[in-house]
């Protein structure tokens, strides 16, 4: 059985379905991030060697604004280029190698390992227009954004040479890439555990106010692994007065992390996210229906999810979150933003409902009608776990098919 070795910043990453299949399977899996993460995720992948590296600096401080993404993940491919000497040192030899391409780990791995089969994942290609760039007027951009947005695809770009095999997940996210290179460019999802992600009408769960909730119960659910507008968090928000309103027996929870951003900037002021929304919308309703729950394990991130009566799921155009996709295979009624990559997987009135991402209003009426008449959407439900345990399943469909990509 070949070596397989997985490099992600933040290991396992996009590697965890088929990391943990591998070492099921008694493969030799060497995973490598850096180290922080990795000792903070090492239980993830249980049975594989996980070894990590440290940055020995940022980017300079004189460096161009446009260069420090680039030059960061130069210092990162360093890094990881003497960790794999040292492995070979060793006499370590993987056969396979994945890795994620945007962060510099792939830059220099012919160095050490030329003989190896490298598969690299390319999440994304970043576009000044038409994309995610630009596409919420509330957060203008100027040309020197622009010009530094183009800049960050020099990382994935020079490792595009170097890999054997190359994809990303979704036909949105290829579409994206220059047009010479699409041709090699495959499309394969990692995959939804649809055996555990499954709809359980008897799930229940006790909030932070000490109320317990059970599926079935007029529930509103809302995923952001941090608040924040790329994931449409501030028109979320937004709509709350309206829908509690109008539903005075509906409860919101709402899972996420307050202090970070994954996408996008900070607020200018000082304050969250959540912090700024509240003080914009929190005194047009009832907070005590509104439930903030943090970041959950995942256990309880499912039984939320279960509960769901409506899930709103709302992005700008960029890459899907997995929590889009665990919802359907949940057999929430996904209320999603018209905008790729959701249409890609939902079409309105057959397995979810799509609102324009800004109209707020239509949101709200979207998410009440789907409180109020449950029943009525329960062919959506039904459709929207067919299609990923059809498409997406994780263990019958994507693993295997990404086995047979990395290995050749």
């Amino acid at each position: 059985m070949p070596k397989h070795l997985f490099i992600h910043p933040n290991f396992p990453g996009q590697f965890l379905h088929v990391a943990r299949h591998l070492v099921a399977q008694g493969a030799d899996v060497l995973g490598v991030g850096e180290h922080a993460n990795v000792q903070r995720q090492a239980g993830m992948v249980k049975g594989a060697r996980l070894l990590g590296y440290k940055l020995p600096r940022r980017a300079a401080k004189e460096t161009h604004h446009y260069l420090r993404g680039t030059e960061e993940n130069a210092v990162r491919g360093q890094a990881v280029l003497r960790l794999c000497l040292a492995l070979k040192k060793e006499g370590y030899r993987p056969d396979v190698i994945a890795a994620h391409t945007g962060w510099g780990d792939t830059l220099f791995l012919r160095e050490a390992f030329p003989e190896a089969r490298i598969s690299g994942y390319f999440e994304y290609y970043y576009r000044p227009r038409g994309a995610d760039i630009g596409f919420d007027p509330e957060f203008r951009m100027n040309l020197d954004n622009l010009l530094e947005v183009r800049m960050k695809n020099a990382t994935s770009l020079l490792a595009w040479e170097d890999c054997d095999a190359r994809w990303t997940p979704t036909r949105w996210q290829a579409s994206l890439f220059p047009q010479n290179l699409k041709s090699d460019l495959l499309i394969q999802h990692e995959g939804v555990d649809t055996k555990t992600i499954r709809p359980n009408p008897e799930a229940k769960a006790t909030l932070p106010d000490g109320t317990t909730v059970h599926a079935g119960e007029e529930i509103l659910t809302f995923v952001n692994r941090n608040m924040e507008p790329y994931r449409g968090f501030h028109v979320f928000m937004r709509a709350l007065p309206e829908i509690l309103s109008r539903r005075p027996q509906a409860r919101v929870l709402i899972t996420g992390m307050e202090n970070d951003t994954s996408y996008g900037n900070k607020p200018t002021d000082g304050l969250t996210w959540r912090q700024r929304l509240l003080k914009e919308v929190g005194e047009r309703m009832d907070l005590s229906r509104v439930h903030f729950l943090g970041k959950l394990p995942f256990d309880a991130h499912l039984r939320v999810l279960q509960l769901s009566r409506a899930h709103v799921y709302l992005t700008y155009p960029y890459f899907v979150s997995w929590s889009m996709l665990e919802a359907m295979s949940a057999g929430c009624v996904v209320i999603g933003s018209s905008t790729p990559p959701v249409t890609e997987f939902i079409e309105d009135g057959k397995n979810g409902l799509l609102v324009d991402f800004f109209d707020i209003p239509g949101l709200a009426n979207r998410v009440c009608e789907a409180l109020a008449e449950p029943r009525r959407f329960d062919s959506l439900r039904e459709n929207a776990r067919k299609l990923i345990t059809e498409r997406y399943d994780r263990d019958s469909i994507c693993v295997p098919a990404l086995l047979k990509m990395f290995e050749g």
